[in-house]
């Protein structure tokens, strides 16, 4: 029986319902509508589902004053509180009891098969939901008699936490392709200036307009060594000319009397 505080809850409502007297069974083969007087209900009226806890109610009263006609509780569905019928699903079988725990069948059918639809829908909805609140509570029991686990320090128990004493990484050097690391420039030294196009395999004396303090200068070069010989107003580098084997002397005009002779 339902616990006492528990509230009622309404499931389903259908406001046309007919009753029938139905014959005792006389073999265990299922209830058929076609045995019963289709035509004429002993009774019409109102049908209502209620639920208590984890029973349901299935309700039938008047449809004007909501007087109470009979009741059926349902404990398990399906059941043997409420069976269907072979030959059709617009109809049921009940097991109605009084407040004394007298028991009878009778048969109930709907005009409608979407009232009929409801009416299975509702009874199957709360019962699933009574399902899983029992495996509910079997888990809570089960969890409750197993053994706790203890994540408490005992007594005497220490720990030793080290912060900001993590080791230091060393960063990564660098590298230049192929795996080796950059040279540096060489300290406090110059940079040998490129040697000239034109002085490849030939010693280079330009020529010289002023007076004979240019500055030596030591050029690198792949087989030779250049002088150069600049004026002092000149640039530091000076002027390079042609080699001094392939400049052709300069012809003098000779004086023959008064004619110049080309």
């Amino acid at each position: 029986m339902a616990a006492e505080g528990e509230y009622e809850s309404i499931l389903c409502v259908k406001p046309d319902v007919n009753v029938y007297r139905i014959p005792p069974r006389a073999s265990n083969r299922s209830y058929r509508a076609a045995d019963w007087k289709l035509d004429t209900p002993d009774w019409s009226g109102r049908l209502r589902i209620t639920a208590k806890g984890q029973v349901a109610y299935i309700k039938l009263e008047d449809k004007v004053s909501g007087e109470l006609f009979a009741q059926a509780p349902i404990k398990e569905y399906p059941g043997v509180a409420v069976e269907t019928v072979s030959d059709s699903s617009r109809y049921f079988v009940l097991r109605i009891q009084d407040d004394n725990g007298r028991s009878a069948f009778i048969g109930v059918g709907f005009g409608d098969r979407g009232d009929a639809f409801d009416f299975n829908v509702a009874l199957q909805d709360h019962f699933k939901w009574v399902k899983q609140e029992n495996e509910i509570s079997k888990s809570a029991q089960l969890g409750d008699s197993g053994p706790k686990l203890d994540l408490g320090f005992k007594e005497g128990q220490t720990i030793t936490l080290n912060i900001g004493q993590g080791k230091k990484r060393d960063k990564p050097r660098p590298q230049g392709s192929g795996g080796f690391g950059l040279l540096p420039p060489p300290p406090g030294g110059k940079i040998a200036p490129p040697p000239s196009l034109g002085s490849s395999n030939h010693n280079i004396v330009p020529q010289t307009g002023g007076t004979p303090t240019g500055c030596l200068l030591e050029l690198d070069s792949s087989n030779s060594n250049t002088v150069v010989q600049s004026n002092p107003s000149s640039d530091l580098w000076g002027d390079f000319s042609a080699p001094a084997s392939s400049v052709p002397a300069p012809s003098r005009p000779q004086e023959t009397g008064n004619w110049i002779q080309f």
